[in-house]
């Protein structure tokens, strides 16, 4: 199994960033898949997931309305749209086939002026 993430990087405050998580190695759409996040000093913590299909997902109260993931279960990605990036945004975010113990390697996200 490989996840690698794409995407992060430095963004301001109120601005978007797409991150994208290319999966391999096992049938794609047979997993709901999720991304998490952690910030220094902090737990990890949920993001947002999406179930086998696409559609259904949930996300964390501080990123609703704010961010959107979605998956392409041909191209086998999992990608997360963040709009009105906050600095408490600032983390590690990474990619994870729920319920497993799969993760991706983790792309940054730093959002400051």
């Amino acid at each position: 199994v490989q996840l690698v993430e794409s995407g992060g990087g430095l963004v301001q405050p109120g601005g978007s960033l797409r991150l994208s998580c290319a999966a391999s190695g096992f049938t794609f759409s047979s997993y709901a898949m999720r991304w998490y996040r952690q910030a220094p000093g902090k737990e990890r913590e949920l993001v947002a997931d999406i179930n086998r299909f696409g559609g259904s997902t949930n996300y964390a109260d501080s990123v609703k309305g704010r961010f959107t993931i979605f998956r392409d279960n041909i191209k086998n990605m999992v990608s997360l749209q963040m709009n009105s990036l906050k600095p408490e945004d600032t983390a590690v975010y990474y990619c994870n086939v729920a319920s497993t113990k799969y993760w991706g390697q983790g792309t940054q996200v730093t959002v400051s002026s």
